[in-house]
């Protein structure tokens, strides 16, 4: 099993990892060295085993690509905008499957679903020409619903539509803090009204209470907003993409470069604003707002929506993606960075502010 899950993580390396040149090493002689390090271990134990495959990995000299153990895989999952343990990406052909094992126990383990598997549909939606975000984007949607539909058919099964079976999987997610603390701090003699919003991580229930938050501020009479990003270090990069459409509609929110040096644009979704794009803004950053607070708050600098004000952020360009190991282990792997609308690559520079 050791050998199996060795060249797991190998591929998953060789396939997504960002720096080609894998840190100056040629990729198929690495393997080839782990391969006999652990046929020559037969009375390794399981946890050393992963030790050296932890060694390989930390070999690519990446200080954010890591093994997890299968405790720490779960613990991540806080992060899941899905909810039922599954990691969905396209394959060759750009059509989605399931990308990862489930996690062991998670609602999309006990319906069976297997890395490879073909999903089709999303709660009856054609997932035909979509990326694994635009699912994401879907489900957030309606984040309250409690169940997820979906069209699965089997990996050795490309072409059998008689195949697919409809799985309905109840959406679980742990106990998670709510990262939203907000309130009316000033009011003006002019009548301005400010509402402030503490955005504490970018966890899975980040959108749904800043809606909440904005929805009860305008309730309250507020009429500028200040959104706080100090100290948050980011969490999920598809949160800060989904938030951005709160604030500007039908823009670039940010930019993907992947391995192979195509740039992706992420834009924000139409019809989503939640307050009138006149409406005055402040984000705050320092040192400590990192990853997906920069590109919350590099989409709403570069679009004009917003004023930055406090010290410059952290600096962290790069992205990551979590999988899931056979072993029930995971992986996590630097795979692209961003760069914010105006073509601004952030890593290791960071984000300046308007006003310090």
């Amino acid at each position: 099993q050791a050998e199996s899950v060795l060249n797991e993580v190998w591929g998953l390396v060789n396939r997504y990892f960002i720096d080609r040149t894998f840190n100056g090493q040629d990729w198929d002689t690495v393997l080839s060295k782990y391969t006999m390090q652990i046929s020559k271990a037969n009375s390794n134990t399981p946890d050393q085993e992963m030790k050296l495959i932890a060694e390989m990995v930390k070999s690519l000299n990446d200080k954010y690509s890591r093994v997890l153990s299968a405790e720490q895989y779960a613990a991540i999952q806080k992060f899941d905008l899905i909810g039922v343990g599954v990691t969905l990406m396209p394959n060759s052909a750009k059509q989605i499957i399931v990308g990862a094992p489930p996690i062991v126990g998670s609602a999309a383990d006990k319906a069976g679903l297997r890395t490879g598997d073909y999903v089709t549909a999303v709660n009856g939606v054609s997932t035909q020409g979509r990326t694994a975000f635009d699912i994401i984007d879907q489900i957030s949607d309606n984040p309250n619903a409690q169940t997820v539909a979906m069209t699965i058919r089997p990996k050795n099964k490309s072409n059998d539509i008689e195949a697919e079976r409809v799985v309905v999987m109840d959406r679980l997610f742990q106990e998670i803090k709510d990262p939203i603390r907000y309130k009316i701090t000033e009011t003006r003699a002019d009548g301005t009204k400010v509402g402030y919003i503490r955005i504490a991580e970018f966890n899975s229930l980040v959108k749904a209470r800043l809606e909440d938050a904005l929805r009860d501020l305008k309730a309250d009479g507020a009429n500028a907003f200040v959104l706080d990003l100090r100290m948050n270090t980011g969490g999920a990069f598809q949160s800060a993409v989904e938030i951005s459409s709160l604030f500007i509609e039908n823009r670039v929110a940010t930019y993907v470069v992947d391995s192979g040096n195509v740039e992706l644009p992420f834009r924000t979704t139409p019809g989503r604003l939640a307050i009138d794009p006149t409406v005055p803004m402040v984000v705050w950053i320092d040192g400590m707002s990192a990853s997906a607070s920069e590109v919350l708050a590099g989409s709403l600098h570069d679009n004009c929506r917003a004023v930055l004000m406090g010290n410059k952020s952290f600096g962290k360009g790069l992205i990551q993606a979590v999988y899931g190991l056979k072993n029930g282990a995971g992986l996590v792997l630097t795979v692209a960075r961003y760069v914010t609308p105006s073509g601004n690559d952030i890593q290791g520079i960071g984000i300046n502010p308007d006003i310090s």
